[in-house]
């Protein structure tokens, strides 16, 4: 099953890219596999997927140590992370994606093991001011980048954002082009010694809007695992 929802998944990528005028190349698919075992992981690597996001860092942790021998596999953080879990983070993870803190990016600097490659960091943005959800607001999104850039072991790749269900295809477009709006305008000030690469916004609901609106990578669960 994973694997035949895998291909449907890439479908509707390669789709949403056609149609946007855009290669499929130029989107990543994460694999979020929260709360399914090690043995799903595995049937989705049998059909070449590497890069899987866990939202819970104790049980991500689990899966990383059980599928240690397989070097190729990425795996990121997509979760909230508090002061308590940065080092699992830092010591386990290829990737963070739910920054949203300076005191959490510091920790992580600190506790990034110096034998491991650097971090890589999106930082997470509330577009839409949800009181209940992480991310920086917008309009500290600078500040927080320009302190995040002078920390050692961890390299700044790029921008998050979960935005909140959207009525409709234009509504979740519109969603998502203030996030790529936003990308845009940090990459053109030329503040950052090196330009932003990775916008990670997209789920199973919205995938085809984000794609549109220009998405770089896209966190696919419950169309790929199946509802948990």
């Amino acid at each position: 099953m994973i694997v035949r929802n895998l291909k449907s998944v890439r479908d509707r990528i390669a789709t949403a890219c056609l149609a946007a005028g855009r290669e499929p190349s130029s989107v990543q698919l994460l694999a979020v596999s929260k709360t399914f075992d090690s043995d799903a992981i595995r049937d989705a690597m049998s059909d070449g997927q590497r890069c899987f996001g866990e939202n819970y860092i104790a049980e991500g942790v689990e899966k990383i140590m059980t599928l240690k021998a397989h070097t190729e596999l990425q795996w990121h953080c997509i979760g909230p992370v508090q002061s308590n879990k940065t080092r699992l983070v830092a010591e386990h993870f290829d990737w963070i994606q739910s920054v949203d803190r300076l005191k959490i990016a510091q920790r992580l600097s600190e506790q990034r093991p110096a034998h491991l490659p650097p971090l890589q960091m999106c930082i997470q943005v509330n577009m839409d001011g949800g009181a209940n959800k992480s991310g920086v607001a917008p309009d500290a999104l600078m500040a927080l980048i320009k302190d995040v850039a002078q920390l050692p072991r961890l390299k700044l790749r790029g921008l998050m954002t979960i935005p909140e269900p959207a009525i409709d295809f234009e509504a979740a477009c519109a969603q998502h082009r203030r996030a790529r709006a936003l990308f845009d305008q940090i990459n053109n000030a030329n503040t950052l010694l090196q330009p932003m690469d990775t916008l990670s916004m997209g789920m199973t609901a919205d995938l085809e809007a984000a794609i549109a609106s220009g998405s770089t990578m896209v966190r696919v669960g419950s169309a790929i695992f199946g509802q948990r």
